[in-house]
């Protein structure tokens, strides 16, 4: 993976489970209703609010000199949310470049066919690049106690993708994209004792029958390294678990600090037992900023606040802009 060094970054959380105007935010951190107003907002009322809703979805943009390149990171659960919030954003879905899909879940893949063609719509009709990973499109569930399975409702298949104007590339590897001022990850290695995956996920292989998926390998974060700061990093629901997601970061960049990582950390539910080791472990990369939220879970949110402080810690929410 190459990663070139870029000048500038702004990362727009377009879906997340948590909506909060009211909390104040470190710098260089603005709210939903700061940018609100910062659009000639005059008056506050529903209909200009954002929704949130279980899922992820980040547009994130870079700058290196007269460049700009940006990239949309999953797209949230489904369309109505993700619609409505690129709307009252006042986003601009055309100047997408390429879509990264950060793993095969519907919570993180549920609006990429409507962000396609919307993509399309504003951009004179061209195909945008689509990267994942080939084991993205099983059919998945969850185990259940009475030895049943939940399913999962598909993620849009290849086909369906490349109708509504993707580009698709799928990659087990590292691939940089974008004039080299992103890159993502190959598949995550395991290295930490504790962190196990999704317990109980489940996929269907090609004979149709289910078998133990609990290591979501098709799992990738997306990087970006900024100047004088160091490399962003974006892990979606960490179902690699966070610790491990950010040694792959500091083993493929040994040289480069670690400035900051985004996502849901998936601390809640069975993985609220392993808040105190991911707490500790986090302590290691000395992180200027924490963007968690997503699956992360109120308890372990409450607990990194604990340890870092809320110059660090800055929970995503919907509407939320950070710049570096």
């Amino acid at each position: 993976m190459l990663l070139d060094t870029v000048d500038a970054l702004e990362i727009q959380i377009l879906v997340d489970n948590t909506t909060d105007m009211l909390s104040t935010t470190p710098a260089g951190v603005t709210s939903e209703a700061i940018g609100l107003f910062s659009r000639g907002g005059q008056m506050m009322a529903g209909i200009c609010l954002c929704c949130a809703a279980h899922g992820l979805s980040c547009l994130i943009t870079a700058r290196k000199g007269t460049q700009e390149r940006t990239v949309l990171f999953d797209t949230g659960p489904e369309d109505y949310a993700f619609e409505r919030n690129v709307s009252r954003l006042g986003v601009d879905l055309g100047k997408v470049q390429s879509v990264v899909l950060s793993h095969g879940h519907w919570d993180h893949a549920g609006a990429l066919l409507l962000a396609f063609n919307t993509i399309r719509q504003r951009n004179g009709g061209k195909k945008t690049p689509f990267y994942g990973h080939p084991d993205m499109f099983h059919k998945r569930a969850a185990s259940m106690p009475n030895g049943k399975y939940r399913e999962m409702i598909d993620i849009p298949s290849v086909e369906q993708l490349t109708a509504a104007g993707a580009e698709v590339a799928l990659h087990r590897e590292p691939v940089s994209l974008l004039d080299n001022m992103f890159g993502v990850s190959g598949e995550i290695p395991r290295q930490t004792p504790y962190e196990r995956g999704l317990p109980g996920q489940v996929r269907k292989n090609a004979a149709g029958q289910w078998e133990n998926d609990e290591l979501l390998l098709d799992e990738r974060w997306l990087g970006v390294n900024v100047k004088d700061k160091g490399l962003v990093i974006f892990t979606a629901c960490s179902h690699a678990g966070v610790i491990n997601v950010l040694l792959d970061a500091r083993a493929r960049f040994p040289d480069t600090p670690i400035h900051a990582v985004f996502g849901g950390f998936h601390l809640s539910g069975a993985n609220e037992a392993l808040i105190p080791e991911t707490v500790e472990d986090l302590k290691q990369f000395g992180l200027k900023l924490i963007g968690a939220g997503h699956c992360t879970g109120w308890r372990a949110i409450a607990a990194m606040s604990n340890a870092f402080g809320d110059q660090v810690l800055a929970p995503t929410a919907v509407g939320k802009k950070y710049v570096f």
